[in-house]
């Protein structure tokens, strides 16, 4: 990609992202929402293969129709009480549309068939912004209107993604496909507990961020896009492959690692708001998603594969291209034992 190209690209999406948080006019954050689309279009279409064009058309027809329905309901919401405030949503109509059109922008259960697709057409990097950064705004959107939106369609929605994401990702053979149900799974816990404690959602997300993160780049390293790439990778490089099993284990939300607490405060949350099935179930529904990162886990690290192949080990690696993943593995294996902290920041 031409590096001004590259430049202009990830200016609009800050810019974009920015508008959508820092605004409270239906109108900016339309706008806002608009230049984060245009602005990944080119990241994801970057390589010219069909695969990539394909899932940029897939991915600017979605958006498009979830941005027109934003729009739609503000226009409702505005003609019903006169103002454009977002805070200040209380048409049903315009409630059930935003509900819609957030869960189509996030990729919710069941609006979340773009999602997998568009991973798989997009490069390692491109992946991580579309699992991430391009989550923050429309999650935005949804935390400053939860205490208007209807909180049993709200749940129903987030327990389904929870089950889909995870049974869905049972079969796939491509990380980035199994990367993409994971982050709808994710997202099913985030807006499970999002109208009753908004702060939790946020250290979800950010927790969600710095795992997903990690392990996006160990692939990228790696150049591990499928299971079967996976099996030689430990090869090319055994200590990251070994921190990417820690990575991945806590993602899994096992204990003592990171990912344990945002599902623990999670589940407690639920409990205290007297919604204790709710809280079994999404903690069952947990247990697929262990199953394919244990998957991901004994492909990486303990399977050998077939034929011998030849690499020379890097045992040394360039302090200069692994320091931000090995600051960033290390966060995600070690945060749990300053969870009190964590939890007084949010």
């Amino acid at each position: 990609m031409n590096p001004h190209a590259k430049l202009i690209s990830s200016s609009s999406l800050a810019l974009g992202t920015t508008i959508v948080i820092t605004s409270n006019h239906w109108a900016m954050t339309w706008a806002g929402l608009e230049i984060n689309t245009l602005a990944i279009i080119p990241m994801i279409s970057k390589s010219h293969h069909p695969r990539a064009i394909e899932a940029s058309i897939k991915y600017f027809l979605v958006q498009a129709i979830a941005s027109a329905t934003i729009l739609l309901s503000s226009t409702i919401n505005a003609w019903s009480t006169g103002q454009w405030d977002i805070t200040q949503l209380t048409n049903h109509t315009s409630c059930l549309l935003l509900t819609t059109a957030i869960a189509m922008k996030l990729g919710l259960v069941p609006f979340h068939f773009w999602f997998p697709e568009v991973l798989q057409g997009s490069s390692l990097t491109t992946a991580l912004l579309l699992s991430t950064l391009i989550k923050l705004p429309p999650l935005t959107i949804l935390l400053i209107t939860s205490n208007s939106l209807n909180p049993a369609l709200l749940t129903t929605l987030a327990l389904i993604s929870t089950a889909l994401g995870g049974w869905m990702g049972l079969n796939q053979t491509q990380t980035r496909k199994i990367m993409a149900f994971s982050s709808i799974s994710h997202l099913g816990w985030m807006t499970l507990i999002i109208i009753y404690m908004p702060k939790l959602t946020m250290l979800t997300f950010c927790l969600y961020t710095l795992l997903t993160s990690s392990i996006f780049l160990t692939l990228n390293t790696s150049s591990a896009t499928k299971l079967s790439t996976m099996m030689t990778s430990w090869m090319k490089n055994p200590p990251l492959n070994a921190t990417l099993m820690l990575t991945l284990l806590s993602l899994a939300g096992l204990p003592p690692l990171t990912g344990f607490l945002p599902k623990w405060l999670i589940i407690q949350e639920l409990t205290k708001q007297e919604m204790t099935l709710t809280a079994l179930i999404a903690a069952l529904l947990s247990l697929l998603n262990l199953f394919f990162y244990l998957r991901l886990t004994y492909y990486s690290t303990i399977t050998l594969p077939p034929n011998t192949t030849n690499y020379m080990k890097h045992w040394y690696l360039d302090k200069t291209s692994f320091s931000s993943i090995a600051l960033l593995t290390s966060l995600s294996a070690l945060l749990l034992p300053i969870s009190p902290t964590i939890s007084a920041m949010f």
